[in-house]
């Protein structure tokens, strides 16, 4: 799409995402049978890359209502002109003569450094997370917990109890989110950063999740403008 497009739910589902089977994208709904897409955590980078690579006739999805909107995607910027794209190649061989040879030197070290990153990170890797989820006074099931930044996570069960499926290391941060419920980020020092957690009931309306098929209509523009 190289419009702006705009995105609506005209039929919000009333389906329990919570209960949803979990997949690399969201969710599996076993009533329409459809895979439904977690959009309320891509930015809006990520959402208009979505729309501009797939057929979106037949997706649903999961949004916070805030991200409902007109989207205007980047333009690409225009090509470089031939006179401009080989000065920039005779500058590029000029630069890896030099590059090569200092990168030699450096070599030798940057190897070293890198093997011994990867030991580190593989030393610290080793907290093993374990807790439960309450509102404050009950025991919370369902709710999801997922490492920031992947699609690593679990959920809580009947009594809110939780073991994360992999080792953590310091400094990692985990997302628990529940329908209803502020999500809330915890940082990972000890294996007993999130013994005790407790969410909060959501006031906020701007942060209403709504869920169903999504309609998306492109918006044109005058080329006068």
């Amino acid at each position: 799409m190289k419009n702006p497009f705009n995105l609506s739910i005209k039929s919000p589902c009333q389906e329990n995402f919570q209960k949803f089977t979990p997949t690399a994208k969201g969710g599996f709904c076993g009533s329409c049978e459809k895979e439904v897409v977690d959009f309320t955590k891509m930015t809006s980078n990520e959402i208009i890359a979505f729309f501009k690579a797939k057929e979106t006739q037949n997706v649903c999805g999961r949004f916070n209502n805030n991200q409902l909107k007109t989207y205007s995607p980047t333009p690409k910027r225009k090509k470089l002109s031939f006179i401009s794209a080989f000065g920039l190649a005779c500058l590029s061989l000029f630069s890896f003569g030099t590059a090569q040879a200092q990168n030699t030197s450096k070599t030798s070290d940057s190897s070293d450094k890198n093997n011994s990153k990867v030991l580190q990170e593989s030393q610290e890797s080793n907290i093993t997370v374990e807790g439960t989820v309450t509102d404050g006074e009950l025991p919370l099931p369902g709710v999801n917990i997922v490492l920031q930044g992947t699609t690593v996570g679990t959920s809580s069960d009947f009594d809110g109890n939780f073991t994360f499926p992999q080792k953590l290391k310091k400094g990692d941060i985990l997302v628990f989110s529940y329908l209803g419920m502020k999500s809330q980020k915890l940082v990972i020092n000890d294996k007993n950063s999130a013994s005790s957690v407790a969410l909060q009931v959501m006031m906020e309306g701007d942060t209403c999740i709504i869920m169903g098929k999504v309609a998306t209509k492109e918006v044109y523009k005058s080329k006068r403008n």
